[in-house]
């Protein structure tokens, strides 16, 4: 078996991201190659079966030159035009099964999600994968609108939790930031609208009232990088926040872990990898209710600073326990592994298009 990976490879890092890694990670320690094509704006030089085309001209070449038996498609955000060309152009290579991840936890309930038709050129495209993985329940609905075989469908979360290991130490920034404030919040994800990222810079003067020494970190990069850095400079409280932008996966976990919150504040979002990973760690999270955060998490409204203030005050009020990395967890790796297996001995026959 070859695989090939088609989707965004870090950095910068993000649950889509992590989530192609670990499979990736999984399937060479059992011996079986797997590449990697980048399709973001990121550009590095191609490395170690990791390749950055230029251009969907160069993405297509890679496409025809690579020998593979399977290539997986990940895809997060809006099912747009492009997204179901290069999906169009991955399940007509022949001799190779199609398996796409569909990471976009919350996009059938948006307007786009709701108004896609079966009959539409982007429920075509679906049903032409050999395999489609949901990471929720609320995709798998969505499938079955779409009417794509119940055959060719797989639940399986995407989250490859950590392996037992000691905590590090921090780098820097982080360290000495860590080392002036305590406790510390923390928000992990890229830098963008749909994040509420004010929000948060907003809570920190009422935060400090309480407790004098808190700071606040926010890890990640995106479009709003300039417009958040120049805030917090104007801000009263920003030589307390932290805007240090992308870092390792180990230094953000290391964060994390060292973390008193994490705070997950959103106005549109899927089943965040940041949130399953702060509670593996044993980090408490606070996080919009989104309807699918996993157990534990401390749950508020959508743009409520009220309500956000009261869950960090009650949080901060409780006594800090000693955390434990819980054991990790490759489970949903070997259910993608099964499920590479299964269309390989040709257990699904159904043909790409049709309606199951």
């Amino acid at each position: 078996m070859r695989v090939l990976q088609l989707g965004p490879y870090p950095p910068p890092h993000g649950g889509v991201q992590t989530n192609l890694v670990a499979i990736r990670s999984f399937l060479r320690s059992r011996g079986v190659p797997c590449a990697v094509i980048n399709v973001t704006r990121h550009r590095r030089p191609n490395a170690d079966e990791v390749y950055y085309p230029q251009g969907p001209a160069q993405l297509l070449q890679l496409l025809v030159r690579l020998r593979y038996d399977v290539i997986h498609q990940h895809f997060g955000g809006m099912l747009t035009n492009r997204i179901l060309a290069l999906s169009l152009a991955c399940t007509s290579r022949p001799g190779a099964k199609s398996v796409m991840t569909f990471h976009s936890g919350g996009y059938p309930s948006t307007p786009e999600g709701q108004s896609l038709r079966p009959n539409s050129f982007g429920g075509f495209v679906l049903r032409r994968f050999d395999g489609l993985i949901a990471v929720n329940q609320e995709i798998m609905t969505f499938f079955q609108k779409m009417r794509v075989s119940p055959h060719r469908t797989r639940l399986i979360s995407p989250y490859s939790f950590l392996t037992e290991q000691a905590p590090g130490a921090l780098p820097e920034p982080l360290a000495a930031f860590f080392a002036a404030h305590n406790p510390v919040l923390i928000s992990a994800g890229q830098l963008e609208p749909e994040y509420d990222l004010p929000l948060q810079i907003e809570a920190m003067p009422h935060i400090r009232k309480r407790f004098p020494d808190a700071g606040l970190v926010m890890l990640g990069s995106g479009s709003l990088k300039d417009e958040l850095r120049a805030r917090i400079q104007q801000h009263p409280c920003g030589e307390h926040i932290l805007l240090p932008g992308d870092v390792s996966h180990a230094a953000a976990m290391e964060a994390i872990f060292h973390a008193r919150i994490l705070l997950r504040t959103t106005l549109y979002d899927g089943d965040a990898i940041s949130v399953r990973e702060a509670l593996q760690l044993g980090t408490p999270v606070i996080a919009t209710d989104n309807a699918m955060r996993p157990a534990g998490v401390r749950l508020i409204p959508k743009q409520d600073l009220h309500a956000l203030l009261r869950a960090i005050e009650q949080q901060l009020a409780q006594p800090e326990h000693p955390k434990e990395l819980s054991r990790g967890d490759d489970s949903n790796l070997q259910a993608v592994f099964d499920f590479y297996q299964e269309l390989l001995a040709g257990k699904e026959q159904l043909r790409p298009g049709c309606l199951g």
